[in-house]
């Protein structure tokens, strides 16, 4: 038995047990707190050094959780896990193979599946790209071989060493990157990448001082080698018929020289555009721009109603077929955004799955695809999706939030708020600093790889060499009671 003697030093053995324990704990977390600091890898560590590891636990450990108690993978919106993983491990380039079987669910009416061949090309036969000219009658006319871009996304919207990585990233890939409306910044330029340079109803970096196209300023523009091609904005599937939002927290000193506005005040775009309000005149916009830089035009647009696309096309053959556009970005009616209305966001515009269809289908009846080359936008991060829209007739596919993911976005959905914990969507230069632009750059190539390489999986088995080669035959939609037809006569049915 412990003496009394002996039990007057269970306090102090205790005391000092717990001492030691707090002091290893506070040096633990001191060393962790150095790592995370320093280590560049892992955004959310670096800006949230010790508290950011519990992270990646509760991330794991989630994977359980929701088998049980919240969402499943394939449940969560606007992009969910499965969605997200794969766009990760793209990103990282790290194996993207699963095991046992699909979770996606075939039988949901609105989902679709290829229709492989008997005879599927062999992999020495994938063609990586088959060579596209945009605007062949311009003096520049641009020739890329690649169909997946960078979709627009404008500093402002995105932070600095968001735009860096991207620029860097791109060239990597050897992909394109769209400015989005907010103009031409340094960072685009950065990484030495092929640019798009965007037009938004604000003409926000190409505007005088009233906030009107200059001819002057577009002509300088077209003098800087890494912009390929000009997207004049009609609308954004996200917000069809609403300008763009930027927050005044957002709108810092060196954003607004560059939109050409004032500093720390909401930057609000027009909800049209002004210098367009008919098909004849944006048919003049189109070619005024043209003339002046040289270069490609097209526009961008969230389809509505599809009448006007119809009176551009007999438009374009009543004055000459040197008229149309260049290329027709089609914008989904489910797409991203910084900021919009929510009613907006979630009930205004066509969705992609029906408005590719349609508009490639207007522009072949009137013999238009082809000259006017077709970009898909929209949700279509997925090398899926993305094959999808190549074998619906679009020439190339454009994403923001896949290159979003990989940059380490968490779908945090504080977008609009200047509080982005990865450092993707704002400008507070604490949070920023876990974006690391020569980290991140490597994961944007290995995405945008990734995601041609898969897309020429899907093209292989259904027995094509180029993925460009995919047709609407090859595809089939799921339309009731796990029934299937072929996609051609659901879309001839919704017209």
């Amino acid at each position: 038995m412990l003496t009394q003697e002996w039990l007057l030093f269970v306090p102090g053995v205790l005391a000092t047990i717990v001492l030691c324990g707090l002091v290893g704990l506070t040096l633990t977390t001191l060393v962790w707190f150095v790592v995370d600091r320093r280590q560049t890898r892992h955004a959310v560590r670096r800006n949230f050094p010790v508290l950011g590891r519990f992270r990646y636990g509760f991330e794991h450990l989630g994977e359980f959780f929701r088998q049980y108690f919240f969402a499943m993978d394939r449940e969560e919106l606007p992009f969910n896990r499965a969605e997200r993983t794969w766009a990760y491990r793209a990103a990282k380039n790290l194996d993207n193979t699963g095991a046992f079987g699909s979770t996606f669910n075939n039988f949901a009416d609105g989902s679709f599946f290829f229709l492989n061949s008997a005879f599927p090309a062999l992999e020495q036969q994938l063609v990586a790209g088959s060579p596209v000219t945009i605007g062949p009658q311009c003096a520049h006319p641009y020739v890329v071989g690649r169909f997946f871009h960078i979709s627009g996304m404008s500093y402002g919207a995105i932070s600095k060493p968001a735009v860096q990585a991207l620029s860097r990233g791109a060239a990597k890939a050897g992909c394109w990157l769209n400015t989005g409306e907010g103009g031409l910044s340094p960072y685009h330029l950065e990484g030495e990448c092929d640019l798009v340079f965007q037009i938004g109803t604000a003409n926000y970096g190409a505007r005088d001082s009233l906030g009107a196209l200059d001819d002057d300023r577009l002509a300088e523009l077209a003098r800087e080698p890494r912009i390929k091609m000009f997207e004049i904005k009609l609308s954004q599937g996200a917000k069809p018929g609403k300008g763009g939002i930027l927050p005044a927290a957002k709108v810092t000193p060196e954003i607004a020289r560059i939109r050409g506005i004032a500093p720390h005040s909401d930057s609000i775009s027009p909800n049209g555009r002004s210098d367009a309000r008919s098909v004849g005149a944006l048919l003049d916009l189109v070619a005024r721009v043209r003339d002046l830089t040289g270069k490609p035009v097209g526009i961008k647009a969230c389809i509505g109603t599809a009448a006007w696309v119809e009176e551009l096309c007999q438009t374009v053959h009543s004055r000459g077929t040197a008229s149309a556009p260049d290329f027709f970005t089609v914008d989904s009616g489910d797409g991203g955004t910084g900021a919009a209305p929510q009613s907006l966001m979630d009930h205004m515009g066509m969705p992609i799955r029906e408005s590719l269809p349609l508009v490639v289908d207007i522009l072949t009846r009137h013999g238009l695809h082809g000259r006017v080359r077709v970009i898909a936008a929209g949700k279509l991060v997925h090398p899926a999706r993305a094959a999808w829209a190549l074998a619906m007739g679009a020439d190339f596919v454009v994403s923001a939030r896949g290159f979003m993911f990989a940059l380490g976005c968490i779908q945090a959905m504080q977008c609009n708020r200047n509080t982005c914990p990865t450092g993707v969507t704002t400008h507070d230069p604490r949070l920023q600093r876990g974006l690391v632009p020569a980290n991140k750059a490597e994961r944007v190539a290995h995405y945008a790889n990734n995601v041609e390489r898969e897309v020429g999986v899907i093209a292989h088995a259904c027995g094509v060499e180029d993925p460009r080669q995919l047709t609407p035959d090859q595809v089939r939609w799921v339309t009731g009671a796990g029934l299937s037809q072929p996609i051609r006569s659901v879309h001839a049915m919704r017209q």
